[in-house]
């Protein structure tokens, strides 16, 4: 990296930038919210894939830890408000066909410099996992494990909807070697579930919840969704109540948006239908209002999201490891990766999908190589939705001082109650929690701010 004195490109943006921004619209509109990386998806570019197989060619510093996605994009139905790539009209002879491309997709990745480091995490995203059959997930189980093993890996994570369990294949989960389990609840209330279109009924929480406490899991996680269609507070008050009675080990609070391709947001710009969740004022409101229950009950707080019971035995490694850096494959349709400082991205159709990798080549879709501000700025914002910065890290990493470089940005922040600044630290208030992703883009370069996020 440059050294501390040198001109930064980062420092020039954020010196642009030191105005307040407009406060978030209380109307829920349409279009992306959560900040999940940088630079925006939108640059992401197939002319740039030459990067990404750069990258995944040539031998990789053994110290950055490497993590495993996998993607198994199958519902029962499509949540109305979900932007994922799933598929809910698929039959067990196509299930298996991507099953088998996934395995062969990593067999692909087996001699690649990338896999020569051990795992560290591993991470069952969806969609929805449990929805493959006990004896489809075993055995998609049987061949990844041909080419790459987590049995020493530090954490192995199973995303879960309620009505896809059953007791056998709770116990096969245990048996497969996975310490986090995380169900997807959103909200106990039936009439609230169907409306926004969850496959799940309460009854089926708790039946679930039976199994998954039987296997004595390392941890089990509880999704909550504030602002859910049809939610008012006195729901929301029940929800926080009916999950601290079930004392999982860590709950994660999410704040419902509206990308493009929802459900709800196609009647809102196709319909004119007015948007039917709760306001940005109410859905603050409402997640204030829930960690300060969690807290009062003894949980502590884990990032802008979550909560854990226990600190030590409540780690997140998949989420640490990654927005510090880590370097993470994902395979199946539409996944993301990142390697050496390269994004990259898996085609995004089923059938292209599955069709590259019967060809045998990796189903690759578009990448984009980041610049070292890039690498920084992204490091940056993401280490701030932890709560908590500590200047000394991107001293040490990258050679720069962050708090000088981005200090009109953070003063700001300051002014507007939303963090703390003392020496070498940054600590963000219950406001700035609750509102992160809305400030986030005020550290972006300004090619990067009010441009279209996915």
């Amino acid at each position: 990296p440059a050294p501390p004195s040198a001109p930064h490109p980062a420092k020039a943006a954020a010196a642009k930038n030191s105005l307040p921004r407009p406060p978030v619209a209380e109307e829920t509109s349409v279009g992306s919210h959560f900040i999940a990386n940088y630079p925006p998806f939108s640059f992401w570019k197939k002319e740039f894939l030459p990067a990404a197989e750069e990258a995944l060619s040539r031998p990789l510093e053994p110290a950055v830890p490497l993590g495993l996605y996998l993607h198994i994009p199958f519902c029962r139905k499509r949540c109305k408000f979900c932007y994922f790539r799933v598929y809910t009209d698929k039959n067990s002879q196509e299930i298996e066909r991507y099953v088998d491309a996934l395995a062969r997709e990593m067999a692909l990745y087996r001699e690649r410099p990338v896999f020569a480091r051990p795992l560290k995490f591993v991470y069952f995203g969806g969609g929805t996992p449990s929805y493959l059959g006990t004896g489809q997930l075993l055995s998609l189980i049987e061949r990844l494990q041909a080419s790459v093993s987590w049995k020493d890996a530090e954490e192995v994570t199973f995303e879960c909807e309620p009505g896809t369990l059953s007791q056998g294949k709770v116990k096969a989960l245990k048996d497969i070697g996975v310490t986090r389990v995380s169900l997807g609840i959103e909200n106990f209330d039936d009439r609230i579930l169907e409306e926004n279109g969850r496959a799940h009924l309460s009854k089926e929480i708790y039946q679930a919840w039976e199994w998954i406490q039987g296997q004595s899991f390392p941890q089990v996680n509880i999704d909550l969704l504030a602002g859910m269609a049809g939610e008012t507070g006195e729901n929301w008050q029940r929800c926080i109540e009916k999950t601290l009675e079930l004392a999982p080990d860590s709950v994660t609070i999410y704040q419902m948006e509206l990308p493009f391709n929802t459900v709800f947001s196609m009647e809102i710009l196709q319909e004119g239908k007015a948007p039917p969740v709760a306001s940005w004022g109410e859905k603050r409101s409402w997640a204030r209002q829930a960690f300060e229950a969690f807290e009062r009950a003894g949980y502590h707080v884990s990032s802008g999201y979550t909560l854990v019971k226990d600190p030590v035995k409540g780690r997140f490694s998949y989420r640490d490891s990654l927005w510090r850096g880590a370097d993470m494959v994902g395979t199946g349709v539409a996944s993301f990766s990142h390697v050496a400082g390269v994004h990259y991205q898996n085609l995004d159709q089923f059938e292209d999908y599955i069709g590259a990798i019967q060809s045998g080549r990796l189903p690759l879709l578009r990448a984009l190589a980041m610049s070292p501000a890039e690498r920084l700025i992204r490091e940056l914002i993401l280490e701030m939705k932890l709560g908590r910065l500590d200047a000394g890290y991107f001293r040490r990493k990258f050679g720069r001082e962050v708090l000088r470089d981005f200090e009109a940005v953070f003063r700001s922040l300051k002014e507007r109650g939303y963090l703390s600044w003392e020496e070498d630290t940054i600590t963000l208030s219950r406001e700035g929690l609750v509102r992160v992703d809305s400030w986030l883009p005020e550290f972006f370069l300004p090619e990067h701010r009010n441009a279209r996020y996915t």
